[in-house]
């Protein structure tokens, strides 16, 4: 059962709360969700774009998934507003994972990253729906991610 449908209990019967109260997030906070099947990379990336929420009208949450199928499965429409979706992934690539969370919330912003070079040509034969609009090579420096990722977020 998907968390934010769980009734979550304190104390009596009388005192329950939905999670979705609990986890509702305030007008300036965004949520992004980065998928990366290295733990190393969405460790990094957590800890740098949180570290970095000193503005407090302008928070980030952060939510990530080392296997694209769980990131699938958690992910909800109107839920999230941007994702960093690493390209190269085992069960499901990046671009196939953006076109199953598209085919649920069309209004989510997408961000690709690989180490590697995209051949944009290919890209588009074999996924014609993707837009190549936002990608980050990595290695990246967090300050550079931080920046894009507001960017994007705007």
């Amino acid at each position: 059962m998907n968390l934010f449908k769980r009734r979550q209990y304190f104390g009596s019967k009388n005192q329950s709360i939905e999670a979705n109260d609990v986890l509702k997030k305030e007008p300036s906070t965004k949520r992004i969700f980065i998928v990366d099947d290295d733990p190393d990379i969405t460790t990094t990336f957590k800890i740098g774009i949180e570290n970095n929420n000193i503005n407090a009208d302008k928070k980030i949450e952060v939510h990530t998934y080392n296997d694209p199928r769980i990131a699938l499965l958690d992910f909800e429409p109107n839920f999230c507003d941007l994702l960093l979706i690493d390209i190269n992934m085992p069960y499901i690539d990046g671009f196939q994972l953006s076109e199953r969370i598209l085919e649920i919330d069309i209004n989510v912003k997408i961000c690709f990253m690989s180490a590697g070079e995209i051949n944009r040509e290919a890209l588009r034969e074999i996924h014609p729906s993707i837009s190549l609009g936002c990608f980050i090579k990595k290695p990246v420096e967090i300050d550079y991610l931080i920046d894009r990722i507001m960017k994007e977020l705007d």
